[in-house]
C-alpha cells in the first residue's frame, strides 16, 4: 500500500508540474498511476491533501535532519555545517516536490498553509538557535542580529530551486561546499577562523 501511496504522488508531481495543479483531475491522476478513485481515497482525502503532502515530505527531511545535527555535534559551527548541508542538498533529492509546491501552494486551503507555517518555523528556530548559541559560545560573530542571519541563511538556500539544475556546471554537493564556505566566513570570529579553517573551501571555484 505504501508504494501505491508512492507511485500516486510520483504520478502526480509529473502532472502537476506539465499541466498545473488546477488543470489535473483526481480521474487523470487514477488513470495515469494505474489505480482507482478507492486506491486514491485510501491514501488522500483530496487533491490539496495530496499537495499539503508533496511540500510535507521535504520540510519533514530538513527538520529530522536539523534536530538529528544539534543531537549529534556539540559545536554550534558543525551544528550550522551539518543543517546548511541537508537543506542544500533537500532542492537535489525533492526537486519536482519543491517545484510544484512553489508553483501550486496558493491552492492550499489555510488548515494546510497553517500547518506548513508552524513546520516552517520550527525548522527556522532551529537554525536561530544554533547562530544564538554560537554567539554566546564566543564562535560567531555577535555584531549581527541572529534572526537577521537565520533569515538570510534559510534566503539564500530558498533560492536555489529557482536556478539549481542537476545536470548544471556545478554539484548539490559543490554548491552546499560553498554555501557553508559563504556562512561560516561571515560568522566565524577571527580567533575560530582559524580553528575552522579546515572546514573552508580550498580550491576556489573558476568561471569560465
Amino acid at each position: 500500500m505504501n508504494n501505491l501511496r508512492e507511485k500516486i504522488i510520483e504520478t502526480s508531481l509529473r502532472l502537476f508540474e506539465q499541466y498545473g495543479f488546477h488543470g489535473v483531475t483526481v480521474k487523470q491522476i487514477v488513470e495515469a498511476s494505474k489505480t482507482s478513485k478507492g486506491g486514491f481515497y485510501h491514501h488522500f482525502h483530496s487533491k490539496e491533501e495530496l499537495l499539503f503532502v508533496i511540500h510535507d515530505a521535504f520540510i519533514t527531511y530538513v527538520s529530522k535532519e536539523a534536530r538529528a545535527a544539534m543531537a549529534i555535534h556539540s559545536s554550534p559551527v558543525y551544528q550550522i555545517q551539518a543543517i546548511i548541508r541537508s537543506f542544500v542538498k533537500v532542492f537535489d533529492l525533492y526537486k519536482p516536490h519543491i517545484s510544484v509546491f512553489y508553483q501550486e501552494s496558493i491552492y492550499l486551503k489555510p488548515a494546510y498553509e497553517k500547518q506548513i507555517k508552524r513546520k516552517r518555523d520550527e525548522f527556522k528556530q532551529m537554525v536561530l538557535q544554533v547562530i544564538e548559541e554560537g554567539q554566546t559560545t564566543g564562535h560567531f560573530r555577535k555584531e549581527v542580529p541572529p534572526i537577521l542571519v537565520t533569515m538570510s541563511i534559510l534566503g539564500m538556500v530558498n533560492w536555489i530551486y529557482k536556478w539549481y539544475d542537476p545536470d548544471g556546471e556545478f554539484s548539490i554537493d559543490e554548491i552546499a561546499d560553498a554555501y557553508i564556505d559563504l556562512v561560516l566566513h561571515s560568522l566565524l570570529t577571527t580567533g575560530n577562523e582559524a580553528h575552522y579553517q579546515e572546514q573552508m573551501l580550498k580550491v576556489p571555484f573558476f568561471y569560465n
